[in-house]
């Protein structure tokens, strides 16, 4: 019986270790899914139920099939807004859509601010690493973010990192650290191995990655001398 235990432990670790990326694909994939589906289901649901009606076959306004239709449809949509976004035409009615936009105060600050995260996130940044690792909770820990911006505390000029901190296995939503550049540690990652890390809850990352600040590595040297 004793001997028995460490197999059924090995193979319940062991079916653990297989399901966990299965089960965190699924998790993405459902939010993804669901997410595109709901976008055009408004349309699409009064649109198969007079198909259904005129044809006489009832499953057309089934559920799944207007989810289906539905997701089909987000996707194309999708497809051409980012065809003619790299057309002229499709610029120009961007440029219009934008200036629309810019007058609506609330949608301004939303659009504006969700745009320009996206900008940074896209570009390589100039000085300090995108990618990067803050003290969370405690200094035993750490945490991956995103650097959208350095700025200096009045009256001292001390520069602080404004780090946007996604969650997982969802990016999308996060929240805002403010932390001073000396207690950030950079990385090496780029901002696709980051994502990568996230949304796979730790699973796929590179080999490496550094975890204390110069500061901290310092500190520990001067703790170790005699």
């Amino acid at each position: 019986m004793s001997e028995r235990k460490p197999d059924l432990q090995r193979l319940f670790i062991t079916g653990i270790l297989t399901l966990l990326p299965i089960w965190l694909t699924w998790v993405v994939v459902k939010f993804v899914f669901t997410m595109l589906s709901e976008a055009s289901a408004p349309f699409i649901g009064p649109t198969l139920a007079n198909i259904s009606r005129v044809t006489h076959a009832p499953w057309v306004a089934e559920p799944w099939v207007i989810s289906a239709v539905a997701l089909l449809a987000t996707v194309l949509f999708v497809l051409f807004t980012g065809f003619m976004a790299r057309r002229v035409v499709g610029q120009t009615l961007l440029r219009h859509f934008e200036a629309t936009i810019k007058r609506v105060p609330l949608a301004n600050t939303i659009y504006g601010s969700a745009r320009q995260l996206l900008n940074i996130l896209q570009t390589k940044p100039d000085g300090t690493q995108r990618v990067v690792l803050i003290n969370f909770p405690n200094r035993q820990m750490k945490t991956l973010g995103f650097v959208t911006r350095v700025i200096r505390e009045k009256g001292t000029d001390r520069e602080l990192a404004a780090v946007y901190v996604p969650t997982t296995p969802n990016p999308t939503s996060g929240y805002l650290e403010i932390v001073p550049v000396e207690d950030i540690t950079p990385t090496d990652w780029t901002v696709d191995q980051a994502m990568s890390f996230i949304i796979s809850g730790g699973a796929v990352s590179p080999d490496e990655i550094p975890f204390r600040t110069a500061k901290e590595l310092t500190e520990d040297q001067d703790f170790l001398k005699p």
